[in-house]
């Protein structure tokens, strides 16, 4: 069970959205790498970083951040956000990114997700995000037609490392992870699937840890860190102990 602390970038800063909307926006601060190395000494193991601006732009708009990040810690990274062609890809695995997340393609170019993967083994996720079932796009902006399950199941041979499912109806909100969506998800597939959206406290590490859940590769806590609500050293004396 890998705890995924995040940073979602901003105009080269660190913010957190509430359910994925731009205009509510809170800075947490102003260095995107120093909070990083702030992650690293508190003994996270994985850093979990999306683009904002470039999920709603198409292409990369916080390169220089996350750059700045890469040189601060030696953790690896996982990174999304406006990875939406195989130029993107490479470019970013070569500047030292671990793991590519890629989300609007994955819907809306499946074979871009499929060719990465088998190019770039264990190295490609795909980030499914769901409002009421159906993933949303584009930055979360637009919602398409098909649901999170129908688009894990085209994956589910292509040698994808890990499925990041969100409920963005609980992202930013502190109201605990939709574990239940999350587990029937993973348990109709054999990609790993991480938990993302609403983490809120030490409940929600113990609820990962019981027999239900452990198909489940991992989990993303953003605010709840920021505002103190998680004890990092609690979450991962809890893991490491499990």
């Amino acid at each position: 069970m890998i705890l995924f602390p995040a940073i979602d970038l901003k105009n080269g800063q660190c913010v957190r959205l509430e359910q994925g909307d731009m205009a509510r926006a809170t800075v947490f601060n102003l260095d995107p790498a120093a909070q990083a190395a702030s992650f690293a000494a508190q003994g996270f193991e994985y850093l979990h970083v999306v683009d904002l601006d470039g999920a709603f732009a198409g292409k990369p708009m916080n390169a220089h951040a996350v750059e700045a990040m890469l040189k601060a810690v030696t953790m690896p990274v996982q990174l999304g956000g406006g990875i939406r062609d195989l130029k993107t890809i490479e470019a970013w695995l070569d500047k030292g990114i671990t793991r590519v997340i890629i989300g609007t393609a994955a819907v809306r170019d499946p074979e871009l997700v499929k060719g990465a993967a088998n190019t770039f083994p264990g190295r490609v996720a795909v980030g499914l995000d769901a409002r009421d079932g159906k993933v949303a796009v584009e930055g979360w902006a637009e919602t398409s037609h098909v649901t999170a399950l129908e688009i894990a199941q085209r994956f589910e041979d292509a040698g994808v490392a890990a499925i990041i499912f969100t409920d963005i109806a609980r992202d930013g909100l502190l109201k605990g992870l939709n574990l239940d969506a999350t587990i029937a998800l993973a348990d109709r597939i054999s990609i790993p699937v991480i938990a993302s959206g609403g983490f809120a406290s030490i409940d929600d590490v113990k609820a990962l840890l019981e027999p239900r859940a452990k198909k489940l590769a991992g989990a993303i806590v953003g605010r709840a860190l920021y505002d103190g609500r998680l004890d990092p050293a609690a979450a991962l004396q809890l893991i490491r102990g499990a």
